[in-house]
Order: structure tokens, then C-alpha cells, then sequence
């Protein structure tokens, strides 16, 4: 199998929604994207799939070498073999790749959040700044682009972590800051067993009313220049959005259930974006 191969297998296998944004890049930008979500798939397979943390935090600092390595011109792993070659191109940084496993790292770390700030942060390693790496490899030409970058990653990162409480819970960790917890009389027990209640719905209702403001916020940072090229960001906000909404019309029943898309869905919802220019 090829590096190419491989990133390929990876990113399809995930059954991520970013593939299918991804379906609509020319080939050279296609390439290129799919080996940068892999290797951010990789190292957060890490965190999610190595139930001993020491072997994970051991996994991650091979990985922290790999990346110094590879960008001396001496990659090893598939992922970082596929991806090397487009890092010139489009402008990947070293800096960008550590950033992301400095987020898993706080996975291993750190399974609750006191207040939003510190969520902000963690938002931003593991979403705002892959954010940041897909804009320039979809053809940003102005810099205020990576400012909507950061906002549109934070709202998918957002997005993520309403649909995946259950999940989450189940791994003992909870990214719901601690003081809104405790604003809405959610205990971190009921979360953890699961307990579905009306405090929680309207706790959810706060958290789904931060991430719609931070989608319109990036939508309106996005500058007309680089609208064309960062449509695929774009699908990304459609089909995030949408399950977003989802998960609303279903009361927020994400403690036991994990709300999804269909794939001919997010296929649909992507193409829109790509053919009409809509969200």
C-alpha cells in the first residue's frame, strides 16, 4: 500500500463528514487535505482507541518526533510520507501539526473544563487550528481568512462535543464547562450515567445557541475574495449545521444515542454548497 493509499483508506474509513467535502477539490488540493485530516485522524485515534494513558502519552510524543523528523526530510510514517509533499504548496507548518497533538495530549490530561475560556483553548488546538491548515490548502488568498477558520473550526468543535456527550461520558470525560454545570443544576453524575432531564435540555439549549453564533460569526468573517475557494469549509458548516439542528428537533437526546446524517444527505447538502453557493 501506498502512502496515498493509506490517507486515502484513512479519511474514507472514518466515515468522517469531511470526506465529502473533500470529493469536490481538484485532485493536487484533494490529495493534499486528505493527508492532513489523516494525520489528524491518527493522533486522535490515540486518545480514543489506547485505553492506557501512558502508552497513549508515549504514542503522542512518537508522533511529536515524527513530525520534527519529517519535516527534516526524514518522514517514516504513511501519513507523513503522503503529506510532506504538499507542506511547501500550501504553507503547512510544523507548528500546526504539534499544535493538534498538543490538544490530544489535553484529552490524556484533562477531563473537564472549569469554565468556556479553558474550552476555547482545547477548541482551538484540536479544531480552530486544522481549521486554519484546510483553509490555506483550499486556496486562501487573504489573510482575515484564517480568522473565519478559526471561528468555523471552533463551531464544528462545538458541534461536536453536543452530539458526542454520551459518548464521551462513557470515556469519563465531560466538555461542558464545569460553571455552566452548575448554572443549570446539571450534576456531573447525570452526565456521566446519562441521565436525560429538562436542566439538561436547557443546559444543551445554551450550548447549541453558542455554536449557531459561532457559525454566523465565521460566515461573516469569510471574505468575499475567498469565497469560491473555501467552499469546502463551507459544506463543512452546512452539514454541521444541520445536524446541529438535528439533534435540537430531537430534544438533545445525545446521552444515549448518537445522532447522524445519512451519507446520501451529507452528499446532497455538500453538493448544494458546491453547485448552488448555498448553506
Amino acid at each position: 500500500m501506498t502512502p496515498e493509499q493509506y490517507v486515502q483508506d484513512k479519511a474514507a474509513a472514518s466515515g468522517s463528514s469531511f470526506y465529502y467535502a473533500f470529493l469536490f477539490l481538484p485532485r493536487p488540493r484533494r490529495a493534499a487535505i486528505t493527508a492532513f485530516y489523516a494525520f489528524c485522524r491518527e493522533v486522535d485515534d490515540v486518545v480514543d482507541e489506547v485505553s492506557d494513558p501512558g502508552v497513549a502519552a508515549t504514542k503522542l510524543a512518537w508522533w511529536r518526533n515524527e513530525v520534527a523528523q519529517a519535516f527534516a526530510g526524514r518522514p517514516q510514517h504513511p501519513v507523513m510520507q503522503a503529506l510532506m509533499p504538499h507542506t511547501g504548496t500550501y504553507g503547512i507548518e510544523a507548528r500546526q501539526l504539534q499544535e493538534v497533538i498538543e490538544g490530544c495530549q489535553m484529552d490524556l490530561e484533562q477531563t473537564r473544563y472549569l469554565d468556556f475560556a479553558g474550552l476555547k483553548h482545547y477548541c482551538h488546538l484540536v479544531a480552530g487550528v486544522v481549521g486554519e491548515g484546510a483553509a490555506r490548502i483550499f486556496g486562501q488568498t487573504d489573510p482575515q481568512t484564517t480568522t473565519y477558520a478559526h471561528k468555523l473550526g471552533l463551531a464544528l468543535q462545538l458541534t461536536n462535543i453536543i452530539r458526542d456527550v454520551g459518548e464521551d461520558a462513557l470515556r469519563g470525560r465531560i466538555y461542558l464547562p464545569v460553571n455552566e454545570l452548575q448554572q443549570y443544576d446539571v450534576k456531573a453524575h447525570e452526565i456521566l450515567n446519562r441521565v436525560h432531564s429538562e436542566r439538561f435540555v436547557t443546559l444543551m439549549k445554551f450550548q447549541a445557541q453558542r455554536a449557531h453564533a459561532a457559525y454566523d460569526e465565521a460566515l461573516a468573517l469569510l471574505p468575499a475574495a475567498d469565497r469560491r475557494a473555501q467552499k469546502p469549509g463551507l459544506m463543512m458548516a452546512s452539514i454541521y449545521r444541520t445536524l446541529l439542528r438535528e439533534i435540537e428537533r430531537d430534544n438533545f437526546q445525545v446521552l444515549n444515542q448518537r445522532v447522524s446524517l445519512t451519507p446520501l444527505r451529507k452528499l446532497w447538502l455538500a453538493w448544494r454548497v458546491q453547485a448552488l453557493g448555498r448553506l
